[in-house]
Formats: C-alpha cells, structure tokens, sequence
C-alpha cells in the first residue's frame, strides 16, 4: 500500500518542480520579449510571434510531466504486481 502512497507523492513532486521550472522559463521569456520590444518597437510582431511559439514549446513540458504525474498515479506498470504482491489482487 505505501507504494501507491509513493508513487502519488512522487507525482505531485514531479508536477510542481516541472511548474516551477516552466513558471521561471516563461517569465525569463517573456521578459527577454518586452525587452526587445522596447528596444525595437518595430519588430514587435515577429518577437511576439517567435515569443508564443516559444512559450508553447516551454508549455509542453509542464504537460509532458503532467501526462507522467497521471500515468504514475492511475497507469502504473508496476501497480498490477504491486497488488498481487501486497494481496490487493485478483
């Protein structure tokens, strides 16, 4: 059973270092964007094009550990012999 415990705990680790991380790459972005634009006021259209396909792809991967988080918690390979193991099991 602890290793249920385990593993949700293990995901919601996982989730909030991979928010953080993706919290301080989107903020880094965006202002390295606004500082450009307030440089080149001009080109303000392709930076702020270049800055959301950017954030997109930082975005990503808060949601590839969410897609990790979720399969740990409900689609667990091992969870299957853990319950045969601990006598959860069919």
């Amino acid at each position: 059973m602890q290793f249920f415990v385990y593993s949700a705990v293990a995901a919601g680790f996982g989730i909030a270092i991979a928010a953080f991380g993706c919290g301080i790459g989107q903020g880094m972005a965006v202002r390295g964007a606004v500082e450009g634009i307030a440089r080149n006021p001009e080109a303000s259209g392709k930076v702020t094009v270049t800055m959301l396909i950017g954030l997109a792809m930082i975005e990503s991967l808060s949601i590839y550990a969410l897609v990790v988080s979720l399969i740990l918690i409900y689609a667990n390979p091992v969870s299957t012999a853990m319950q045969g193991f601990v006598g959860l099991g069919k």
